[in-house]
């Protein structure tokens, strides 16, 4: 083989090298606020214990939450529509919509009390029940695949039966629809509250008071 050839050979070798490493970084790469997006969905392990009392007073709570029960050890096959965690223990969980993962001041929140937050999915302020079921899978999935929530909530809590089934097709668990919580109200065992992170500080002090503990939602269902 002549040099020329060689040469050649090598720049193809090359060539087919790098587009390989390419192929594959773009197979493995994952969009930097999705990576973002699931701190705070993971701030807790098991066995990781309750905040200092420096990152309690940082956020102005008295004490340590009380701790949550066990989750149950089964759960509904998907997707299911959930309003409410079916459960008698004094358990509730704070679902945030998956916009706050862009606050830092919100993610230093969860990561100092060691919070258990969930991450619920939306799809703008679109009325489901007007699109079709192919609109409704396109406004659900959203993202690539490989990265959707497990949980997803209608905008307004309207669905119907294609949204289930569009749920079901982009990987959702749950349609949640849970309650926003209105101050001087009573917690009800296994309320989804549907939280806004500029007032968390404010709702777990009322959770707090009412001698309640905060679980993960994808623990349950």
């Amino acid at each position: 083989m002549s040099g020329a050839h060689r040469l050649l050979a090598g720049l193809l070798a090359a060539g087919a090298l790098l587009a390989s490493g390419l192929v594959s970084g773009c197979a493995q790469s994952v969009d930097p606020i999705e990576r973002l997006g699931r701190k705070a969905a993971r701030q807790v392990t098991p066995g990781a214990g309750a905040p200092g009392p420096a990152a309690r007073k940082r956020w102005g709570l008295a004490g340590p939450l009380a701790t949550a029960p066990k989750p149950p050890a089964h759960r509904p096959s998907m997707p299911y529509v959930v309003n409410r965690v079916p459960t008698r223990q004094k358990v509730v969980f704070l679902a945030f919509d998956d916009g706050a993962e862009r606050d830092r001041e919100f993610l230093r929140m969860t990561g100092d009390l060691k919070l258990p937050v969930s991450m619920v999915r939306t799809a703008g302020r679109t009325d489901l029940r007007a699109l079709s079921y192919e609109g409704q899978r396109a406004e659900i999935c959203g993202r690539p695949r490989g990265h959707t929530w497990p949980h997803f909530r209608p905008p307004g809590g309207a669905y119907n039966a294609d949204t289930l089934r569009a749920a079901a097709d982009c990987g959702v668990r749950a349609v949640v629809l849970g309650r926003e919580y209105a101050e001087g109200e009573r917690l009800r065992p296994g309320d989804i509250v549907l939280a806004r992170r500029e007032t968390t500080a404010r709702l777990l002090h009322r959770i707090q008071e009412q001698g309640y503990a905060v679980a993960r939602l994808e623990d349950y269902v």
